[in-house]
């Protein structure tokens, strides 16, 4: 038991005192094992996801301004749906959120949602995580803040990817956000994936409202 001891204590002062390359890669590899295999698989447990923490890749909930400009000019589809500026106030992230900012998720069901909350579910032909915001119950719909409309299958609407969020299934939402940010920290990944995005998806966030 003492040499097993002694040799633990050599591997540890190896990883944080042996400054050489090789020491590095090794930490590095143990980091992304023990990330990989047990801070992720223990933190869905905990929250009852397969997607416990999210960062958002797209500027689809993005605002760029004050949260009275922001209504002036998206608020009118709002109001179409009977959802109007003192109700939207009371929401979660009223003021929207931006391309490469970080959230936790948990896991949830339906019948747990309400208008104004913020979820994540699979759809599309890609099934590719969407986040957007709960606009209607009995059928369970979202729209993205900053989007002027709501993707759909309907005849008209450029939707390639084929998602359709005006009637989501329970089977597609993967959890409710956490109304709570880290602004700007999940750039230190998403930096490296924008040169093989499209122009229209690179960038800064933009409001489509101007």
């Amino acid at each position: 038991m003492s040499k097993v001891v002694a040799n633990a204590k050599k591997f540890w002062n190896f990883l944080w005192n042996d400054e050489s390359w090789l020491s590095w890669i090794s930490f590095m590899v143990i980091a992304f094992i023990l990330i990989r295999f047990v801070f992720f698989p223990t933190l869905s447990f905990v929250t009852g996801t397969a997607l416990p923490i999210v960062i958002v890749e797209s500027c689809s909930m993005y605002h760029g301004m004050g949260f009275d400009n922001w209504w002036g000019k998206a608020g009118s589809w709002y109001e179409e749906k009977g959802i109007y500026q003192g109700a939207f106030e009371e929401f979660g992230l009223k003021g929207g959120f931006s391309k490469g900012d970080i959230f936790f998720v948990l896991g949830t069901k339906e019948e747990n949602l309400k208008i104004g909350d913020i979820i994540i579910f699979g759809s599309g032909t890609s099934n590719r995580p969407i986040i957007h915001r709960v606009v209607g119950i009995n059928p369970l719909q979202t729209k993205g803040d900053n989007n002027r409309g709501q993707f759909s299958n309907s005849e008209g609407i450029v939707n390639p990817e084929k998602i359709d969020e005006t009637n989501i299934q329970e089977s597609q939402i993967i959890g409710k956000v956490v109304n709570f940010k880290i602004p700007f920290l999940g750039w230190v990944k998403l930096i490296f994936f924008e040169p093989f995005r499209s122009d229209s998806e690179k960038g800064f966030c933009k409001s489509s409202f101007g």
